[in-house]
């Protein structure tokens, strides 16, 4: 036998485990023994807590520009534990004097326009004028795929790095109120910490266009040409909600594609009411490929921002934008006093297989738990 081989099975002595003298002929190296843990400390059970800030401490951090308390306080603002709200109100709240000087811009895209692409050469565009950007991500339609935000992360390596950009994943699953109160927060966290450009991107379908269009002050769609009948398939609402439609990968071959597309769009949105805002929606072509078409798309934002500013839509856009905010937390904090309830529960078990044995109605089984609900917070 070669210096060092053993028999599959074999002890150091020659022997099977069970006494037997190995017999195979089936050879195999000795490999490098594994060590114990390769973090003691962490197999001791001694690894080092994150440090508990107060929430003056989280507003010192974010004021400061630390990377690392605003992540923390981001997270402490998706936190759905109790003990915590707290301090996420108080952190929120003195936060919003440094708020609310930023441009807002809200992205969405059809499968395959390539969202985190564009996002990042708009956002390395951005860095080169000197302005500091946030990306964060709106996902609350689904509960199980958990959305794309990470992968998007990862993709964005170039923006990643730069020291003027941020780059946050934000909660995947929920409400659509509920994710977007949250987001909402992040921005004002983000905002105190001296963004004054905030990327906002869909990662869902559906929900997550109406919560971003909710909480941003201009809103990009972006689409592909040459895909088929582009129209196919498009929400109506969610053309309404576009400040600007910007046709991707318009390089190569697919250039004179993608011009017929700007038009055809360009035609479609002409179609549209006059906005409150008075502004018209508008169509072009961009390429993160070639880098073109980059710098235009900002350009039509700025020329949004300097239109309502002039004629006071932004703000009033804003002030709405708060009532909302308010609707959405009442909503959500009714939503979960509702359901965290022991006895809420309990009958809604109930009740569940009454409607499924077909002995009760939807409707009295709904009132049947709002009386219990009326009757608990009554006493």
């Amino acid at each position: 036998m070669a210096g060092g081989d053993k028999s599959v099975g074999e002890k150091p002595d020659g022997k099977r485990p069970d006494g037997e003298q190995s017999g195979s002929r089936l050879r195999i190296k000795a490999g490098t023994e594994y060590p114990a843990g390769v973090n003691p400390a962490v197999a001791g059970g001694s690894r080092r807590k994150r440090k508990q800030y107060s929430a003056a401490e989280y507003l010192d951090g974010i004021l400061k520009g630390s990377r690392t308390i605003l992540s923390q306080a981001i997270t402490l603002v998706e936190s759905s534990l109790p003990e915590h709200a707290g301090m996420m109100r108080d952190l929120v709240e003195s936060c919003l004097p440094f708020s609310g000087k930023s441009v807002r811009v809200g992205i969405t895209g059809v499968p395959g326009a390539g969202k985190s692409s564009f996002i990042e050469a708009l956002g390395l565009h951005l860095v080169s004028e000197g302005r500091k950007v946030a990306v964060l991500a709106v996902d609350p339609s689904s509960s199980t795929s958990r959305g794309s935000i990470l992968g998007d992360k990862t993709r964005m390596e170039k923006l990643g790095t730069s020291p003027d950009a941020f780059i946050r994943p934000s909660p995947a699953a929920g409400s659509a109120g509920g994710v977007a109160r949250k987001t909402r927060e992040a921005i004002i966290l983000c905002e105190a910490a001296g963004f004054d450009t905030i990327l906002v991107e869909t990662v869902g379908v559906g929900q997550s266009e109406t919560a971003v269009h909710s909480m941003v002050d201009f809103f990009l769609l972006l689409v592909l040409a040459g895909a088929g009948d582009e129209l196919q398939g498009m929400k109506r609402g969610i053309m309404e909600m576009a400040d600007a439609v910007a046709v991707t990968k318009a390089d190569g071959s697919n250039r004179s594609r993608a011009e017929h597309a700007v038009r055809m769009y360009r035609n479609v949105l002409s179609l549209f009411p006059a906005d409150p805002s008075g502004w018209k929606p508008v169509a072009l072509s961009c390429s993160v490929r070639e880098n073109t078409g980059i710098r235009e798309l900002w350009d039509v934002i700025r020329k949004y921002v300097a239109l309502t500013g002039e004629n006071g839509f932004f703000t009033e856009k804003r002030k709405l934008q708060s009532v909302m905010m308010m609707n959405e937390t009442i909503a959500e904090y009714l939503n979960n006093s509702f359901y965290s309830n022991d006895e809420i529960r309990a009958l809604k078990l109930l009740l569940e297989k009454e409607l499924l044995e077909g002995r009760i109605s939807s409707n009295k089984a709904a009132l049947s738990l709002i009386e219990k609900y009326q009757k608990i917070h009554c006493r």
